[in-house]
This record gives structure tokens, C-alpha cells and sequence, in this order.
């Protein structure tokens, strides 16, 4: 008679390390996590900490960025995409502050529009137009390479020769 398996199928199934905590970060949230400061449209992270199990978002959405549409006293929403299938559907989830942290995928776009918007000012300052679009890096400059004729080695192939007697 064979031993039957039970397949645990809870709600955190699976997560043993998804949820671990690194060396010494093991414990309760410091204070600036919870002090952080988030609006509607802010990039975030979902990263589940497993020392507060309030507002403990689905191992699915661990690692995943979404936008805030919606902020509370105690909890963020996000919205995302997930794909199921050849589908992706728009997500909204409500996760508590711990197991939320701010993004930094859009920080290069920001930066460039900035940086896009002095160069715009500057531009206007002195009468002149600016072209802001990225150009594509494109070939390399073309180069010829000298030698002298006592560089260069031609390499021949031997002759084969039978070794056997």
C-alpha cells in the first residue's frame, strides 16, 4: 500500500524562501519604513516582509512593481498587470506600507526630463531650437590599420607526414 502525499495548498504555501529574511535584517520594520511618504502615481516594489503577516500580499505579487492608485491610513493600492495565459489583466491589490517600498525604475526617465527641461530653458534663453530625442549610437567610424610587410605572418598548413613503419 502506498503512502499518500498531502499537498499543502494554504495560503503561503511554497514560500519558504521567497519569504526568508536575509542575515541580520531578521525582526520587526525600522521606523522609516513606516514614515515613507507615498502618492498616487508613485512607482512601488512589493517585497513581502514575513515578520508582519497583516496586509501580507499573495507570494504571487513578491517582487513585482505596480503604480499607487489609492492611498490609505495603514495601506497602499497598487495596480499591476498579470499575465494568465495570452492575456494580461490589470490588478488592483491593497498591501500594507511593510511590504511596500519605493521603486526606482523611472529614476533615469526623470532625470532625463530634468535634465531635458534646463537644456529647454537654456536653449529658449539664447533664441536657439534643441533637438531632445535620443539618437541611436550607430556604426563605427571607419578606420584603416598599416602594417609594415615584416609584421605581417602568413600561416601555412603543414604537409602531413605518415608516421607508422
Amino acid at each position: 500500500m502506498g503512502a499518500t502525499r498531502i499537498i499543502s495548498k494554504g495560503y503561503r504555501h511554497g514560500t519558504r524562501d521567497k519569504y526568508s529574511k536575509k542575515y541580520r535584517t531578521k525582526g520587526l520594520p525600522g521606523l522609516s519604513r513606516y514614515l515613507t511618504t507615498f502618492k498616487r502615481g508613485d512607482y512601488v516594489d512589493i517585497v513581502a516582509d514575513s515578520s508582519v503577516q497583516k496586509g501580507l500580499p499573495y507570494s504571487f505579487y513578491h517582487g513585482r512593481t505596480g503604480i499607487v492608485f489609492n492611498v490609505n491610513r495603514n495601506a497602499l493600492g497598487v495596480e499591476m498587470t498579470k499575465i494568465i495565459g495570452n492575456r494580461q489583466l490589470r490588478k488592483r491589490i491593497h498591501v500594507r506600507i511593510e511590504h511596500v517600498r519605493k521603486s526606482r525604475c523611472a529614476e533615469s526617465f526623470l532625470r532625463r526630463v530634468k535634465e531635458n527641461d534646463q537644456k529647454k530653458r537654456d536653449a529658449r534663453l539664447q533664441g536657439k531650437s534643441i533637438v531632445c530625442k535620443r539618437v541611436p549610437q550607430g556604426p563605427k567610424e571607419m578606420k584603416i590599420v598599416k602594417a609594415k610587410p615584416e609584421d605581417v605572418e602568413v600561416l601555412a598548413p603543414l604537409p602531413f607526414v605518415e608516421n607508422y613503419f
